[in-house]
């Protein structure tokens, strides 16, 4: 019995933080109870063709059942307060003190910075790389991209100096040129390219770094031409390589993820920091 009864409260607290934190259950709360009252109508109805007898009966079980219900709680009053206090207890502070807009995690990394990367970081004055490619281009290679932000200014402060710094260690110490495709991304546009399928994106607004100016998909230049590819050979080891370095520099890198997005990388804060 006593099985049971925690499973019961396990099941009724999931419920009703689910209907607490994600508005989409509570709309379809309503939307099932607006139509339980046609469908119990027409039940009614149909017991009445059937004789006034087995709604009569059906009345009376009702009854019955809803009776038997206020003398459970009557008799046991303070255990049904405390178990209404377990069971919506935990998804009310969830929902007061949790954020509203919640991102997979936070980074948990422990890896020291290389020394060296992290004297630069803090000393060496970087300018952003210039605009080296026209917005048909992009058209071209990618649609998707016409209307993306390539504003340097509009990303974070941290992330915006080690995106700098990495396009420069890209450039001097392995040859490639880089550019950026797209930093900051409105609401908006993510929900837009979260429409268009799981091949570009699963993230929905403010579930993406790049809603809160931590992230960035960057691609390389060659003889002056944009490339996008991961077909090229000279592309795939420029990823590679752009991968160490970002990771080097405190950042993720999305050719590790399930979904590889070899040209994304992004900052996360620390554990426990505000965004």
């Amino acid at each position: 019995m006593l099985i049971v009864l925690v499973l019961m409260y396990f099941l009724l607290a999931c419920f009703a933080g689910w209907l607490l934190v994600f508005p989409s259950g509570r709309e379809a709360l309503l939307v099932a109870m607006a139509n339980f009252g046609p469908r119990w109508n027409r039940r009614l109805r149909r017991l009445n063709r059937g004789g006034a007898s087995g709604a009569a009966a059906l009345h009376r079980s009702s009854h019955s059942t809803l009776a038997r219900c206020r003398r459970f709680v009557r008799r046991h009053r303070w255990l049904s307060l405390a178990a209404t206090a377990l069971i919506t207890l935990p998804p009310v502070l969830v929902l007061v003190f949790g954020e509203g807009n919640m991102l997979d995690d936070y980074d948990s990394d422990s890896r020291p910075i290389n020394a060296q990367v992290s004297e630069l970081l803090r000393g060496e004055q970087l300018a952003p790389p210039p605009l080296v490619f026209a917005t048909l281009e992009v058209e071209r290679l990618r649609p998707l991209l016409v209307s993306a932000s390539r504003n340097w200014l509009l990303l974070d402060d941290d992330f915006r100096r080690r995106l700098w710094l990495l396009f420069k260690i890209m450039r001097e110490r392995h040859g490639y040129d880089m550019a950026l495709l797209e930093g900051y991304r409105s609401p908006e546009r993510q929900n837009l390219l979260a429409a268009a399928g799981p091949g570009v994106t699963n993230a929905k607004a403010f579930q993406s770094y790049h809603q809160y100016g931590l992230a960035a998909d960057c691609a390389f230049l060659r003889d002056g031409k944009l490339l996008i590819s991961e077909k090229d050979p000279w592309a795939m080891r420029g990823y590679r390589l752009y991968g160490e370095e970002a990771e080097a520099l405190g950042l993720r890198w999305g050719g590790r993820w399930a979904m590889m997005d070899f040209g994304h990388t992004e900052l996360r804060p620390p554990r426990g920091k505000k965004k």
